[in-house]
């Protein structure tokens, strides 16, 4: 193991912990999804006044948009504890334990949780709508049921597809949340309160540029931020403006419209190998080196999302626009 080996994890630990300090802690504070927001915030105040557990909340949406973040934010409302569970990993005897350590309208948050194990997932059946947990003890005909009252608490969900949810599972909630991509605007606000949470001096200029390429996702947007400030900071004399940004996304290869290196691959692929399609998943996976899932749920939603590409029964075809993009970078013009 070599030593940049070793400093992966290190770097990993830092930037999701810069990640966490610039998340918003209320609902005052968290930029854009204003209708759900207003729904949120009349379902948090009536849950406070009548003293009871907030209903069962599913968020959706595409990652990177602030689910994690909402979840947190139900927590601060209401002032009670959270427990973060990660769906695939929840199996049918960790359900129990789980279950039965949550404390009064408590909130139990589950992250994709599309991916929870179907057993995992009947138990928590009973407990999400009359919070009760049945655990059956021995096996055969000797088996019993033991049942628990469990206290009220609620649920928060956060899933990426939501189609590959069970009806079961999905009725089960009393709130369902779309969140959508963010306007230039908001991810520019959003942009420059991370700014002053990290104490860096940016103009509106470059808040700006950051917002139109971070693929209209705040993670995105802070992701480029602490990037564009360590340029700021080893490069010029600390404060990031126009030219420094520019110079940062160019260094990140981040162009106008928010593609990255492996983004244009892609769109390349598809142009100069295979005749701008269709061409099936996998063999555009073998292609690029990249494993089927990570094309299908990382990069193609943002190119599906500008145009530039189409998904078609018999597989990947570049649009007239995603054939313009490669044709700008082809002919030598500025991506950047």
């Amino acid at each position: 193991m070599t030593r940049s080996d070793l400093l992966i994890p290190v770097l990993q630990d830092r930037d999701e912990e810069a990640e966490r300090s610039l998340r918003p802690h209320s609902l005052r504070d968290f930029v854009g999804q204003e209708r759900t927001k207003e729904q949120l915030a009349i379902a948090l105040d009536a849950a406070k006044a009548r003293g009871e557990a907030l209903d069962h909340v599913l968020l959706v949406g595409p990652p990177g948009l602030g689910k994690t973040t909402l979840a947190q934010i139900i927590r601060e409302e209401l002032g009670v504890g959270i427990r973060t569970v990660a769906g695939p990993a929840l199996e049918k005897k960790d359900v129990a334990a789980v279950l039965t350590a949550v404390e009064e309208r408590d909130v139990l948050f589950v992250d994709e949780i599309h991916r929870l194990n179907r057993a995992a997932e009947e138990i928590l059946y009973p407990a999400l709508e009359d919070f009760r947990l049945d655990i059956v003890l021995g096996q055969g005909a000797a088996a019993r049921t033991l049942t628990l009252d469990l206290p009220g608490f609620t649920l928060v969900g956060a899933t990426t597809r939501t189609g590959l949810l069970t009806t079961p599972l999905r009725d089960r909630f009393g709130m369902t949340f779309r969140l959508g991509y963010y306007e230039p605007e908001q991810l520019a606000a959003i942009v420059r309160r991370s700014a002053g949470i990290l104490g860096v001096s940016i103009d509106d200029d470059a808040a700006g540029e950051i917002a139109r390429r971070a693929r209209g996702t705040p993670r995105v947007a802070n992701r480029i931020l602490r990037r564009v400030r360590d340029v700021a900071e080893v490069r010029h004399a600390g404060d990031v403006t126009t030219d420094v940004t520019r110079e940062a996304l160019e260094l990140l290869e981040v162009d106008e419209a928010g593609l990255e290196r492996i983004d244009r691959e892609l769109l390349d692929a598809i142009v100069h190998k295979f005749g701008g399609g269709p061409v099936g998943l996998s063999t555009l996976a073998v292609a690029l080196g990249e494993e089927p899932d990570t094309i299908e749920e990382v990069y193609e939603p943002y190119l599906l999302q500008l145009g530039f590409l189409q998904r078609t029964p018999r597989g990947r075809v570049i649009t007239d626009l995603g054939r313009a993009h490669v044709g700008a970078q082809a002919d030598g013009g500025s991506l950047f």
